[in-house]
């Protein structure tokens, strides 16, 4: 996914971010998601796709729980968040572990 990198993308991935957690915390009833933190949004050129990217300060056996309950409740959370942007078009959400905090923690030394 080509990221795009116009003002205009960086405003509405803010504006993403916000709602998206705002929608984790009062809509979505899931206890698997409880401990999710929602880190970033990336969208691409034309700002169809969302990349959401997020952390889980859970067991990391339950990292696949958390994936599988995102995915499952993407539709709703997609249309809570274009009645709540009022968006032309809403983006497309996919959801990705981020591991740039794991990667920085755990890099071996040299």
């Amino acid at each position: 996914m080509q990221q795009s990198v116009s003002r205009r993308a960086k405003r509405l991935e803010e504006a993403i971010l916000q709602e998206l957690a705002q929608i984790l915390i009062e809509d979505i009833q899931d206890p698997r998601l409880i401990l999710v933190t929602l880190s970033g949004v990336r969208l691409n050129v034309d700002l169809t796709i969302a990349e959401v990217l997020y952390t889980h300060s859970g067991e990391a056996s339950k990292m696949s729980d958390v994936q599988k309950s995102l995915e499952s409740a993407r539709g709703y959370i997609r249309k809570l968040l274009g009645q709540r942007l009022k968006f032309k078009y809403v983006p497309q959400l996919r959801f990705k572990w981020d591991d740039y905090l794991e990667e920085i923690i755990y890099e071996p030394p040299e």
